[in-house]
């Protein structure tokens, strides 16, 4: 049984995408790998000409949201975690610095991955596990997480201008792959209501 923390964040400031609570989504330039691969060139450039990290995802307060829930069930720090879609590896180094030791970050963005890594090697982590991964082809090795996390990236994919119901389908069956049984799935979307978050991941709840 997935188990799932859902939170809804609509109208967030910080947030890249563009929010709304219609299922009929518009296909949008934030939906294609495209998009993403020059926006991540882009701050890794500037993280390197002036350190600036760059975008924190929903902003500071989602993170802090999400990590106060993972230590209210008492979640190992050793407990193996994934990121999906890390994007400049931020969460993974708030998680870092809580004492969480079992960290990985997936993106399909190269250039989010090399930022990443700098970031977290430069705070001093560099036992953070960062790989270059599409998460709806992920590699044999990407299993065994006992929490999956999700910041943006589902939303990303329901923007997609193409294949965009097939995509979601490879997602729900890629997080059923990586995650253990029993895992949490905690979500923060700005796109999609926690009931319809439900509906997609744990249908007939």
């Amino acid at each position: 049984m997935m188990e799932s923390s859902v939170s809804s964040t609509h109208g967030a400031e910080d947030s890249l995408v563009q929010c709304t609570e219609s299922e009929d989504f518009a296909p949008s330039k934030l939906g294609t790998k495209e998009y993403w691969d020059e926006a991540y060139k882009r701050e890794l450039q500037t993280y390197k000409d002036i350190g600036d990290v760059g975008e924190i995802w929903f902003g500071e307060e989602s993170v802090d949201r999400v990590i106060r829930w993972i230590e209210a069930q008492h979640v190992s720090e050793n407990a193996a975690i994934l990121d999906i879609g890390t994007g400049n590896g931020m969460f993974l180094l708030e998680l870092a610095n809580h004492g969480f030791s079992n960290l990985t970050g997936i993106d399909y963005s190269k250039a989010a991955v090399e930022l990443a890594i700098n970031i977290l090697e430069e705070e001093g982590f560099r036992n953070v596990k960062i790989q270059v991964e599409d998460f709806l082809n992920p590699s044999t090795e990407l299993k065994g997480f006992d929490v999956c996390i999700d910041k943006g990236t589902f939303d990303a994919i329901s923007l997609s201008p193409e294949d965009r119901e097939e995509a979601k389908k490879h997602y729900v069956t890629s997080l059923r792959t990586v995650m253990q049984p029993g895992g949490f799935f905690i979500i923060t979307s700005c796109n999609w209501t926690k009931e319809q978050l439900l509906q997609i991941f744990n249908p007939g709840t």
